[in-house]
């Protein structure tokens, strides 16, 4: 870990001071972020929404279920832009085997039910370590701040419930006057089937949205983690006053 080449101010900070110093490195790099998700979840919410037929409720449970894969891509990027690094969607499809395909099992099953998963993800995906090497690095960082984790998980998912239904309002609100806001859109005949599509549909939409700066406060907090254990904060100022 190069600390000369880290971009962010490390101090010691609160989990959740770091997790919003996390959501502010996505903000100042939201287009790479965002250009580069798109890429991944674009398909993967399309496929999900068409699995519609099948079952109603599929859908939903199939965009949740992806939620894990889809963060690699958000986390690499993030990951570069903390080192002051540029990523273009051909940096990414180079790096496409680590990103996308390194540990696709775990991704898609036991790990998809952390409640802190966006805070331990960075240990899976950005430490190569040995397998046998992981669990005890994950114990280590999620050590007393495994709490704070799962509260901003939980913040999470209630922002991102209440997102939901609030863009599937507007399929009511919008509606025509005699088909105005009415849960009987949602059991009877043709329109429940249009009513109980737009649930998904909501969902997809605030998963495009919201998923980065969840990946990016769990980031935020690892490497508060992180400084806390190696003392980076005390090697950045010292790499500062004491340049070359």
């Amino acid at each position: 870990m190069q600390i000369d080449a880290l971009v962010l101010r490390m101090r010691p900070r609160s989990p959740f001071e770091a997790a919003d110093l996390g959501a502010r490195l996505c903000q100042s790099t939201a287009a790479q972020v965002y250009a580069c998700y798109a890429v991944v979840a674009l398909p993967v919410l399309a496929l999900a929404l068409a699995s519609y037929e099948l079952a109603g409720w599929l859908p939903t449970v199939l965009v949740w279920w992806s939620k894990p894969w889809l963060d690699r891509t958000i986390l690499f990027v993030l990951a570069r832009a903390a080192f002051g690094q540029g990523t273009t969607l051909r940096q990414l499809w180079e790096a496409q085997r680590n990103v996308w395909w390194r540990q696709l099992l775990p991704t898609w099953t036991w790990r998809r039910l952390s409640p802190w998963r966006s805070f331990t993800q960075p240990v899976y995906q950005l430490e190569g370590l040995a397998f046998w090497r992981i669990r005890p690095r994950v114990l280590q960082i999620r050590r007393r701040k495994g709490g704070p984790a799962f509260l901003m998980t939980l913040a999470f998912s209630l922002a991102e419930t209440a997102l939901a239904f609030s863009i599937a309002s507007f399929a009511f609100w919008f509606a025509l006057p005699e088909r105005g806001p009415s849960l009987q859109l949602l059991f009877s005949g043709e329109e429940s089937m249009l009513a109980a599509f737009v649930i998904p549909f909501s969902y997809a939409v605030t998963v495009l949205f919201l998923e980065p700066f969840y990946v990016a406060a769990g980031f935020g907090m690892y490497m508060n983690r992180r400084a806390e254990l190696e003392a980076w904060d005390i090697e950045q100022e010292l790499r500062r006053a004491f340049p070359g």
